[in-house]
């Protein structure tokens, strides 16, 4: 039963989650967008010298192709936002970071947006996607 509760988005003000929607639309189409070239190939999206094993990368194009989907749909969010928390961690702290890429580049690699989702997801994991969403949907027909 507490897996359920896990599913059900916090009773938010109908301004709250009025204002998730675009948050959620915009997010969500630029991560599932972000992923679909990964979601394509995505045992093999990154070079071989990588040293990323498949599984790793099918993880991660997953949790952004279809994170992207679930954001826009507020479907499953905190668990779809576990995903892209994870794959933004790597992408940010593990991998812009280390290699030294700066915070914002002009036409080079930085961590920028790979923080920017990352916040997002936290944001997503303890607030929900909102009422105005599928997860609310489908919890107020658990109820009844």
């Amino acid at each position: 039963m507490k897996l359920l509760s896990l599913l059900t988005p916090l009773e938010l003000p109908h301004r709250a989650s009025l204002a998730l929607i675009p948050l959620r639309l915009v997010a969500g189409s630029a991560m599932m967008l972000h992923g679909l070239p990964k979601i394509q190939a995505p045992f093999s999206w990154m070079p071989a010298e990588a040293g990323m094993p498949g599984f790793l990368l099918f993880l991660a194009a997953l949790s952004e192709f279809g994170g992207g989907i679930s954001w826009m749909l507020g479907l499953l969010t905190r668990f779809a936002s576990l995903g892209v928390f994870c794959t933004m961690f790597v992408a940010a702290f593990l991998v812009h970071m280390q290699q030294g890429d700066p915070f914002i580049s002009k036409g080079g690699p930085s961590y920028e947006l790979a923080l920017l989702y990352f916040v997002i997801s936290i944001f997503f994991i303890l607030v929900g996607p909102g009422r105005y969403s599928l997860d609310s949907f489908l919890a107020k027909t658990r109820e009844k």
